[in-house]
């Protein structure tokens, strides 16, 4: 490559290469043909790339040196704009891809296999740190510690990726704002997503399942505003969404189906819609911490409803009110849940119902769905 000239493009034949620490420095293409293998023998970084408008494709990229005073990665690009990295296959890695600074690229159908087993010696698929208007596409990351990691990076894209088995979390935002998540597949992580301390954002059509542990959930919202969360489908997770000091967030088209609990609010939260979703055979649908309630519950299918429709119009003649007793009672007092079926709970969930004291009394869907809602999710 110091023979290459900016704008050239560089074909790698197919074979095994012994390299570490590749300086990119110049806008080329660097393209392999029948997948070649860069082994970086565990010796540190394989791939930096320091220049605009460069183009990593089509490589297996392999032993990544592992540091705990360093970010080793199997591809970092620093201060670059118009990179487009894609169709690589990465394994024995410490970090996978590693933007940082980086600007107007593109990260598209690599496939990235780690072998973590603790969050504390293991680093992220791909991770973008100070970086704007990237998409992150196609991707299937697994093993790591966090599929996809975000921190003061805006407007950056996230569609059609597969993030699974990871230990800490598929998604991970941090201080990010007006972002898309859209059509990914979130699965068996430490957790789901993660949403923290950013705001104007999109999470759409995703599927968020099997995410279970004692910690876990499908989808954590901490101190973030302005969020919509539209047609996803949130699956046996222990909870599909916990939310802590978040405003204006809309809830609206989403199924939540056999969790343990659908949505646990855990308090300051206000000026929410959670409205026209379906929840379905969850423990819980709902659990509030506090008395008060400053959100819209309006619209939503509960299969949990007991009342009628003597009007016929599809709406039930009776307010449900989706917070239970119990589930009061189990935020404080965590071994009652295997009181979970006994009659003694139906009995305190109904004297609630008929006189509520210590859960919110205003807190109830006053338009509650008697058939299933139908959701688009072409």
């Amino acid at each position: 490559m110091l023979q290459a000239e900016e704008g050239d493009t560089v074909l790698v034949k197919k074979g095994v290469y012994k390299e570490a620490n590749i300086k990119i420095n110049k806008s080329i293409a660097l393209i392999g043909e029948d997948m070649p293998v860069i082994d970086g023998e565990a010796k540190g970084e394989i791939i930096t790339i320091g220049a605009d408008n460069v183009m990593l494709d089509g490589f297996k990229i392999i032993n990544v040196g592992v540091s705990y005073t360093t970010d080793y990665a199997a591809v970092r690009v620093v201060n670059s704009t118009g990179f487009v990295i894609q169709n690589l296959e990465l394994q024995k890695l410490f970090f996978g891809i590693y933007l940082q600074k980086s600007n107007d690229g593109k990260v598209l159908n690599n496939k990235v296999r780690g072998e973590a087993v603790t969050e504390f010696n293991s680093g992220n698929a791909i991770h973008l740190w100070y970086c704007k208007n990237v998409e992150v596409i196609g991707n299937d990351v697994q093993k790591v510690r966090d599929g996809i990691y975000l921190e003061f990076s805006d407007n950056i894209k996230i569609t059609n990726n597969i993030s699974k088995n990871n230990v800490r979390y598929g998604l991970h935002f941090m201080f990010s704002n007006n972002n898309y998540v859209i059509n990914n597949v979130f699965e068996t992580n430490g957790a789901g997503i993660a949403l923290m301390f950013s705001k104007f954002m999109e999470v759409e059509n995703n599927v968020i399942k099997k995410n279970w542990g004692t910690a876990s959930y499908g989808l954590l919202l901490k101190e973030v505003n302005d969020v919509n969360m539209i047609n996803n489908l949130f699956i046996e997770n222990t909870v599909g969404i916990t939310v802590e000091g978040s405003n204006r967030l809309v809830y609206s088209n989403n199924d939540f189906t056999s969790n343990g609990y659908a949505i646990r609010v855990k308090g300051a939260c206000y000026d929410n819609q959670i409205i026209n979703n379906n929840f379905l055979y969850n423990s819980f649908d709902i659990s509030y911490n506090g008395r008060i309630n400053d959100n819209k519950f309006d619209n939503n299918y509960w299969s949990n409803y007991t009342g009628y429709d003597l009007d016929k119009n599809g709406i039930g003649d009776v307010p449900y009110r989706p917070v239970k007793l119990f589930s009061y009672i189990v935020n404080r007092t965590p071994e009652t849940i295997i009181l979970l079926r006994s009659l003694f709970i139906d009995i305190i969930d109904f004297s609630e119902k008929v006189s509520p004291v210590f859960t919110p009394d205003d807190l109830m869907d006053n338009n509650p769905r008697m058939k299933l809602i139908q959701h688009d999710r072409n």
